[in-house]
């Protein structure tokens, strides 16, 4: 048996299933209780309800009535069902844009931070080979003139060697002739003596 005391469920104007099949039920009850229908309608397996406006109804019309109210209740909760889907449906496309958005704004920034911090190392990098290569520049221009004053001194060296070789043959010559010299006064001073 269903308890007829049910919360209510604060749907303005709406009742719900359970309350209308409580309803529905007491009704039934209530119209066995009823007993001022005629014999006849007894004897036939009618039972006759009196509703409110004071006509009397059989329970097969309660019944009907009651298929149609179900039919309208069973058409409400559809349409309460597809409008908290439509509800749902816009709360996830409104999380998913949010989503989208806070991941987007996270590559962003996630993209923007290793693309400074990549120009900060290429400006090191490229800072770094500057000044090498301008080492590397006076080093290359260094060893040019290291190069130029090697073949100055080598030109000076063969220089030096042509004069020493010049005069060391004009020493052996004035050596030759002092020997002749010496020996024609050595000879002579036999001869005259």
């Amino acid at each position: 048996m269903v308890p007829s005391g049910r919360k209510h469920t604060g749907k303005s104007g709406k009742t719900s299933m359970e309350d209308q099949v409580v309803r529905a039920y007491d009704f039934e009850k209530e119209d066995k209780k009823d007993l001022s229908g005629s014999e006849e309608d007894v004897t036939e397996g009618k039972i006759s309800v009196i509703e409110k406006h004071g006509k009397k109804r059989t329970s097969a019309a309660v019944f009907e009535d009651m298929g149609g109210e179900v039919q309208n209740m069973l058409e409400r909760l559809g349409a309460d069902i597809n409008k908290a889907l439509l509800a749902k449906r816009k709360r996830l496309e409104l999380y998913t844009k949010a989503s989208l958005k806070t991941s987007n704004q996270k590559i962003e920034h996630v993209w923007k931070t290793q693309q400074e911090q990549r120009q900060k190392l290429n400006q090191e990098y490229s800072q770094q080979f500057l000044t090498l290569f301008q080492q590397w520049d006076i080093d290359v221009q260094k060893a040019e003139e290291q190069e130029e004053k090697l073949a100055s001194m080598e030109d000076l060296e063969r220089n030096h060697d042509s004069l020493l070789t010049g005069a060391q043959n004009e020493l052996r010559k004035e050596m030759a002739m002092l020997q002749k010299k010496i020996m024609m006064e050595t000879v002579s001073h036999y001869i005259l003596n």
